[in-house]
């Protein structure tokens, strides 16, 4: 059996009975988390309507939930999990008058699948040059828009194998700032919902197209996986509840080292320098030559040497952080914040956060976090969540958390989807 026709027949026999209370209850919150995210970036213009205009509904939410990089990261894979699936599982799911446990079920769903399917090859994607959320979210797009559909198995793995067509996503706004990262998640969203669509309509694709000779994997890094490395502890070990929210709107990749700049912040003296210890994986994405120099925004936000140093003098790292990246003291700070590429044996969204400040009187001060907030066995995680969220979503958000939070229960979408109308999703 390969790996899709399993992926296939597990998700569309999943029933929400068979999923853990606990990752219910992850699920939903990071619907909320990415719909809180998607708000604020609709209500911020982060980007342009024109952008928005001009693809579908799924492929405008999908761009939206990702536009601030605010959106949630399962470590282990390096994914953006929510992006590329929520807008499949609330528009397909609104389309096809699905109930509530029927789309949170089919979220799961596409969660799993887009965390496995990263996790398979940690950084693999990612060190050729690819964005693992537009490579991996296609296949959880479709697997979503599947069971939402009730694809009998033989389509959904038509559904993945056309997926794998539209695997893609370049890294090289890394290198001048440009937006088309925003836009990767919508078009997983977009390209996944479209690949069952013509799997229903009876298009075919390869059942190998994890596994095979010019499958996603061999073709895009050169390895094949062997189906455990994707399936094993399918249905028992839910990664889902692995997956890590984020507490500040930049890459994951330098979140430790930002949650440990916090202590920093009000250090006695003049700070004049910094040295940040930096996993081997994430040097390349945050730091590097001029990373201290960002051009906007979008460069900010990939910037260790700036956002360490924002949050070392601000003591907090918001939406409003980015907007003004011209500030000439943290211009200033930034220049003197070094890295040291250090191996921490796992995976670099896992590093721990490591700084070491050297002060204008001699003294020295070291700030350390075992890893960043917001992950797994957060205890407050349901009060970040919620905090984050009505934040993000601003006036009027309450209706929209209770709804989401009470996915499960509603027997359709509709009250939900007239809360979100009112904040432009």
């Amino acid at each position: 059996m390969t790996i899709a026709r399993r992926l296939a027949e597990w998700a569309l026999s999943l029933e929400p009975d068979r999923v853990p209370a606990e990752v219910r209850a992850a699920a939903a919150r990071h619907a909320l988390d990415g719909i809180g995210c998607a708000a604020a970036a609709a209500r911020t213009g982060a980007v342009p309507a024109g952008v928005l205009a001009a693809g579908d509904e799924v492929f405008g939410l999908g761009v939206l939930v990702h536009a601030l990089d605010f959106d949630d990261t399962h470590a282990g894979g390096l994914v953006h999990a929510t992006a590329p699936v929520l807008p499949v599982a609330l528009k397909e799911g609104a389309r096809l008058g699905a109930t509530g446990a029927e789309v949170l079920t089919a979220l799961v769903a596409g969660l799993e699948t887009v965390c496995r399917l990263g996790a398979a090859a940690p950084h693999a994607f990612h060190a050729r040059g690819l964005h693992a959320t537009a490579v991996c979210g296609v296949f959880a797009a479709a697997l979503t828009a599947a069971r939402l559909r009730r694809l009998p198995a033989e389509q959904a793995v038509h559904a993945l194998g056309i997926a794998g067509s539209r695997a893609g996503g370049l890294l090289e706004f890394l290198g001048g700032g440009a937006s088309t990262k925003q836009l990767h998640a919508g078009f997983a969203a977009r390209d996944g919902a479209q690949a069952a669509a013509l799997a229903a309509a009876g298009a075919t694709g390869p059942a190998t197209v994890f596994e095979g000779e010019y499958g996603v994997y061999r073709a895009l890094t050169g390895w094949r996986p062997a189906p455990g490395d994707v399936l094993a502890g399918l249905g028992d070990r839910w990664e889902t509840s692995q997956i890590t929210i984020k507490p500040y709107p930049a890459c994951q990749l330098m979140h430790a080292q930002l949650d440990a700049a916090r202590r920093l912040h009000g250090a006695p003296g003049r700070v004049e320098e910094i040295i940040a210890e930096v996993h081997p994986d994430a040097a390349p994405i945050v730091c590097g030559p001029g990373k201290d120099r960002p051009r906007g925004p979008y460069e900010a936000k990939f910037s260790l040497p700036w956002s360490v140093a924002a949050m070392v003098l601000d003591g907090e790292v918001t939406v409003e952080t980015y907007a003004g990246t011209g500030r000439p003291d943290v211009a200033e700070l930034a220049a003197r914040v070094r890295h040291e590429v250090v191996g921490f044996g796992g995976v670099a969204a896992d590093q721990p956060g490591r700084l070491h400040a050297r002060l204008a009187d001699g003294g020295r001060v070291s700030a350390e976090v075992r890893r960043s907030r917001g992950g797994p066995g957060d205890p407050g995680i349901d009060a970040t969540v919620r905090a984050k969220a009505l934040a993000n979503l601003g006036p009027g958000g309450e209706p929209v958390a209770e709804a989401v939070l009470g996915l499960a229960g509603l027997p359709s979408l509709a009250p939900l989807t007239k809360a979100l109308e009112k904040h432009g999703l």
